[in-house]
């Protein structure tokens, strides 16, 4: 229904950007993307889609983390159920595949040994101009902080996605913290979708639906199981 009081009030609406159409598919890209996945929710996927269709991937890889180096303060769900989600997650998307790489890695998980493992399984054929490395804007802000980051950008590109509530970064952040590099880094339009795990985790403790924050499969999976409504059934990151 129209508020009749609201109409030829408003101001002229700027006409959205056009969209681009999805690029080519390269033969034998593929994306990696890592994170802990508690749970993996909506944003997650949309951020893969993205960065699948504006770069043309062939696939895209999940791979949850076991124990992070940068999250050593607070609990995490089991790897098993984590990586149990995303594969529920990701059932009905051919172009999504989902390892447990990480998890079943001993130590801390580091994106440079992961990203020459993934390399590595792909006998050879996966090089540094085929390999991407996906990320949000939030993580590529701690980028330079990680285990040896010049090797991350010989062995992948990285991809950008921006992240609702965090500073977009672009170009100029490229050329302040890796000068030369410039061309290593893929800056993508979006989307932005302001989902957390944190906002979901509170939700599923507080007997709050998740409905719509993550896929129906993924909402079914913390029901049977009970995740996040009690603090005993997660773990140390350490």
């Amino acid at each position: 229904m129209t508020d009749a009081t609201a109409v030829g009030s408003a101001a002229p609406v700027a006409p959205a950007a056009p969209v681009a159409p999805a690029a080519p598919v390269v033969p034998g890209s593929v994306g990696v993307f890592g994170g802990t996945f508690d749970p993996i929710h909506h944003g997650h996927l949309a951020i893969a889609e993205e960065a699948r269709e504006a770069l043309g991937l062939a696939s895209v890889v999940f791979v949850p983390a076991a124990a992070s180096p940068f999250k050593t303060d607070r609990l995490v769900t089991p790897g098993g159920h984590r990586a149990a989600m995303v594969e529920a997650a990701i059932a009905d998307n051919p172009g999504f595949t989902c390892t447990r790489l990480e998890l079943e890695r001993p130590g801390p998980s580091y994106t440079v040994d992961t990203l020459h493992s993934t390399a590595a399984c792909a006998g050879g054929g996966t090089g540094p101009d085929l390999l991407w490395l996906i990320l949000s804007s939030e993580a590529l802000a701690g980028f330079p902080r990680w285990r040896d980051p010049d090797s991350i950008l010989e062995l992948a590109r990285v991809a950008i996605v921006p992240r609702g509530g965090f500073d977009p970064l672009g170009p100029p952040w490229a050329s302040r913290h890796f000068p030369g590099r410039e061309a290593r880094f893929r800056f993508l339009a979006g989307p932005l979708l302001p989902i957390s795990g944190s906002v979901v985790r509170r939700r599923a403790a507080a007997g709050r639906s998740v409905r719509y924050l993550v896929p129906d499969a993924v909402a079914d999976y913390i029901g049977r199981h009970r995740l996040y409504a009690e603090p005993a059934s997660r773990t140390p990151t350490t």
